[in-house]
């Protein structure tokens, strides 16, 4: 072998060797021990806690019961029309009402001058929550969420991302809850709880879609039962059914209509309103309780709308010296001050100054308890109401009447004449226009004196976005004449719309304040 050739295999030989020794050092990991020597422990290698199996068990419980009702929750996109009041001088009248504490409420105020009514109507677009309690698309939202929605302006978003078009099966402004429904089968259904278990300081999970941050969990507990409108900070409506449940889960603007879930997975409550002075989450929210929500969706589902039994008083909550001096043990029930005249409550006896402590065997401790209690039954049901009398306790056996709007309508359907409403124009109670979106009552004589009129009959509610409200038609304000004639009735009214037809108009003279406006309103 020549010199050059011994150099060449040796060189051969050498490289095959090295080789050997790279495959057997990164196989065995002394490349990646010399590498790793050279470069700082990144974190530590330990977490500095282990979790105890109870702690382990807690946490384990939220994660179950937040990917179990996941899928039931749904955000919702609601499209309606941003209208306003124009006066003659073409400037929008400040609007003096607003609606509930939040959900889809996000007005552009932008639109609020130099509108053409005559041009296509601006849009606004809300969002809120909803929960979906059957397999065959029914979702149970708030009313505030849904309310103003234009024609085929509802859209649901489903956990799995796919959108689907909702359709309005029924609304209930007292309960603030409503019922949509999306085309579909097999959806994945909440499982609705029991208001029985319900306890303070148990835990729960709010989940909805805040500021459209689409299900989103927060966690809390139940905060407190029975809470009011007086605890919200006044009442909306007298009628209203507001018997929340207390969380201090985080709920935001947006969270509307989604579900309030115990740790079971089980829906108890509709989120629904928020104590805030700021518009956002200030540490507690409230929701709607499931066995009100129970029995209204199963009304809205069936008839699209709630009618509730009324006993016919006029209550208050006691207070400590009046529970010393009726001769109570606690500052619990509810205070009889007036019985009307041939109400349920007339015809089972119940007097003025009872006091009323349980409905059927529930405790009925505040106003909001005993409405939200009451408003699980329907009209024509009889309940055993316990009351606290002379130092004595009785029961009464009470028949629920309906309210005289429902009574009405009901005569209403009762006295159709050759497919027409027939309407009594000398009748004077409250009517309600559902197609034009407005409610009007009979004007006092006290409101005759100060405004210094003779007739009119009064606005009482006017609901955003409708016909009644494009037209200028606002709450508080006096239509004093019809067409020309002179308005002394809510019958007289209603005679003289009825009798228009659809795309005819009519003519009103309201008087707003010390104002005298004119309103054109065309019959949908």
């Amino acid at each position: 072998m020549t010199k050059t050739e011994f150099k060449k295999t040796t060189f051969y030989v050498s490289s095959a060797l090295l080789a050997v020794l790279v495959i057997i050092a990164v196989n065995f990991g002394w490349i990646n021990t010399i590498i790793a020597k050279e470069l700082p422990q990144i974190g530590a290698k330990n977490p500095p806690v282990q979790m105890d199996n109870t702690a382990r068990a807690l946490n384990n419980a939220l994660v179950a019961a937040s990917e179990a009702v996941t899928p039931t929750v749904v955000s919702i996109q609601v499209i309606s029309e941003a209208s306003g009041f124009q006066s003659f001088q073409g400037y929008d009248l400040e609007d003096f009402f607003r609606g509930w504490p939040f959900g889809g409420g996000n007005r552009d105020e932008s639109d609020k001058f130099n509108r053409d009514r005559n041009t296509e109507k601006p849009k606004r677009e809300g969002a809120g929550s909803g929960v979906i309690i059957t397999t065959n698309g029914y979702i149970v939202t708030n009313n505030h969420v849904v309310e103003g929605a234009i024609e085929n302006g509802i859209t649901v978003r489903t956990a799995d991302k796919k959108e689907y078009p909702a359709t309005l099966v029924g609304t209930d402004p007292l309960t603030d809850l409503a019922v949509i429904k999306i085309e579909g089968e097999n959806f994945p259904a909440a499982h609705l709880g029991n208001m029985d278990e319900v306890k303070p300081g148990e835990m729960v999970i709010a989940v909805g879609s805040p500021l459209r941050l689409q299900h989103t969990i927060t966690q809390g507990i139940v905060s407190a039962l029975g809470r009011g409108a007086n605890d919200l900070g006044g009442v909306k409506n007298s009628y209203a059914i507001e018997n929340y449940i207390q969380t201090d889960a985080a709920i935001n603007p947006g969270n509307s209509g989604g579900g309030l879930f115990n740790l079971n997975g089980s829906l108890i409550g509709i989120n629904t309103a928020i104590a805030t002075q700021t518009g956002g989450f200030m540490g507690y929210g409230f929701a709607v309780p499931i066995d009100i929500v129970k029995a209204t969706v199963k009304d809205l589902i069936s008839s699209g709308k709630v009618r509730y039994g009324y006993i016919g008083a006029e209550i208050r909550d006691i207070n400590s010296t009046e529970a010393k001096h009726f001769g109570l043990k606690t500052v619990e029930g509810v205070l009889v001050n007036n019985v009307q005249k041939n109400s349920a409550a007339e015809k089972a006896d119940i007097q003025s100054e009872d006091i009323i402590t349980a409905v059927n065997g529930k405790k009925t401790g505040t106003v909001a308890e005993l409405k939200g209690t009451l408003s699980t039954y329907r009209a024509g049901d009889e309940v055993e109401i316990t009351i606290w009398r002379n130092k004595k306790q009785l029961t009464k056996k009470v028949k629920l009447q309906p309210s005289k709007e429902d009574e009405e309508e009901d005569m209403a359907a009762d006295n159709k004449k050759d497919g027409d409403e027939y309407v009594d124009e000398k009748s004077n109670s409250l009517v309600e226009f559902e197609k034009l979106g407005f409610t009007i009552e009979p004007l006092q004589q006290k409101d005759k004196d100060n405004l210094d009129i003779e007739n009119g009959v009064y606005v009482k509610n006017v609901k955003r976005y409708s016909p009644a409200y494009d037209a200028g038609i606002r709450p508080q304000s006096i239509i004093v004449k019809a067409d020309r004639k002179d308005i002394k009735t809510t019958g007289q009214l209603k005679k003289i719309i009825n009798s228009k037809k659809s795309g005819e108009t009519i003519l009103l003279n309201l008087k707003i304040g010390k104002f005298n406006t004119i309103s054109v309103l065309e019959i949908p």
